[in-house]
């Protein structure tokens, strides 16, 4: 029998469904890459989440493989161009997470503009600072949209109904991508650097979107904005967004993803960099949730075993 080999967590949804397409699931949801490279000759199926990293060496391993799923949308972890010539179906299912994601990028967003986090924890120390925690209104201000595919697009429905001005930038979609939305105005780059107050970016990590978010860019902005990452951590420079946030040139940061996100392999230099970041007042940071809900992990399940199925009757 043909074998899948699952090497992350997943809903149940995804092992009944392969198991019905007739498939024999090894769920091995802790294993390493090293071992993952070591057996994955044996089977016709991989599905991964963000651990395993399927480059031309371990595709040349995998005789047998079919098709790779991926749990989410990251996709720079495979070597898609390789994976292709050798006849491997490669599979996302960014559909299943991107309400989730765009959720959380809006309660990030309320969070650090009512100063949620801080007045949590003072009420929890008795303390009562009605005036220092005044927050500001998302009403009347400008949102800049970096990238407007499933989570863009997402965060976008999400702004509907909050009485903002809503730019949007992507540089890989015809004119016109936002015509279902018309309280969605497409732009350049530029013009969301000059008239934002809330720069939010849903990018894939490319050579051209690694560290988009530097000094240079910074320094185009409307200064103050707020900026929100739930993309990817490296497409910000993070010494160049934390000197810019420690100065005021950006007012605010909502961060789920860090270009580090395993604390004990941090450098010193990661530790002294993390720990600015830390804290700082004006931020809202969380470990890479954004599209980690209950329901996404069922919904990620469900689009990719879909994709799967389509693909092997091809």
């Amino acid at each position: 029998m043909k074998r899948v080999l699952i090497t992350d967590d997943c809903h149940p949804v995804l092992t009944e469904g392969l198991t019905g397409l007739g498939f024999a699931c090894d769920f091995q949801p802790d294993i390493t890459l090293a071992e993952t490279r070591r057996i994955i000759p044996d089977y016709a199926g991989l599905i991964i989440n963000s651990k395993i990293i399927v480059d031309r060496a371990f595709l040349d391993a995998a005789l047998r493989l079919r098709f790779v799923g991926r749990l989410g949308s990251g996709m720079e972890i495979v070597d898609r161009a390789y994976a292709a010539s050798r006849g491997v179906a490669v599979l996302s299912s960014p559909e299943g997470n991107r309400n989730a994601v765009a959720e959380q990028a809006l309660g990030m967003l309320l969070a650090l503009s009512n100063n949620l986090l801080r007045a949590d924890r003072e009420v929890r120390r008795n303390e009562w600072h009605r005036e220092a925690n005044r927050g500001w209104e998302l009403q009347g201000k400008t949102v800049g949209i970096v990238g407007f595919g499933h989570t863009g697009s997402q965060f976008a429905r999400k702004l509907s109904g909050m009485e903002v001005q809503v730019l949007a930038f992507d540089k890989y979609k015809p004119a016109g991508y936002a015509a279902q939305m018309p309280w969605v105005q497409e732009t350049d780059l530029e013009e969301i650097c000059r008239q934002c107050d809330v720069i939010s970016l849903h990018l894939p990590l490319t050579d051209e979107t690694r560290h988009l978010v530097d000094e240079a860019f910074i320094g185009r902005c409307k200064p103050g904005f707020v900026l929100i990452n739930t993309a990817r951590g490296a497409c910000i420079r993070t010494e160049d967004v934390a000197d810019a946030l420690e100065d005021g040139r950006i007012g605010g940061a909502c961060l789920d993803v860090f270009e580090n996100e395993k604390p004990p392999t941090y450098s010193e230099a990661e530790r002294d960099l993390y720990g600015r970041l830390h804290r700082l007042e004006n931020t809202v940071l969380s470990p890479h949730i954004a599209g980690w809900t209950h329901e996404s992990k069922r919904k990620l399940a469900e689009v990719l075993l879909k994709k799967i199925a389509e693909a092997l009757s091809q």
